[in-house]
């Protein structure tokens, strides 16, 4: 008997603390989002053929704006793209209501 062939993508792994921590930007940036009383972040995942490797990011939209993560990662870490675009939006919202806070 052949052993049976698992999809080709990562189980999600089991909840621990540290996939808590993974995933600590999303949601806080769902958190923020709701608050707001606006629509839930949509994820983007873009791939970028590199060599003979491929590529990972991540873009969140908010509110029909994307925010690109920093960092290209490879595809066992797809989840730390998120995490990166999450924080990189989360600055961007914090950064702009303290600017809106102060001119008023």
């Amino acid at each position: 008997m052949s052993p049976s062939i698992g999809p080709s993508f990562p189980m999600a792994p089991e909840k621990s603390e540290k996939s808590e921590v993974q995933t600590r930007w999303q949601r806080s940036l769902e958190d923020y989002c709701q608050k707001q009383m606006w629509q839930p972040p949509v994820w983007n995942i873009i791939s970028d053929r590199r060599g003979g490797r491929t590529a990972w990011s991540a873009t969140v939209v908010i509110g029909g704006v994307p925010v690109s993560a920093r960092y290209w990662y490879d595809g066992d870490y797809l989840g730390n793209a998120k995490e990166d675009a999450a924080e990189v939006a989360l600055g961007l919202l914090h950064k702009n209501t303290s600017q809106t806070t102060q001119s008023v």
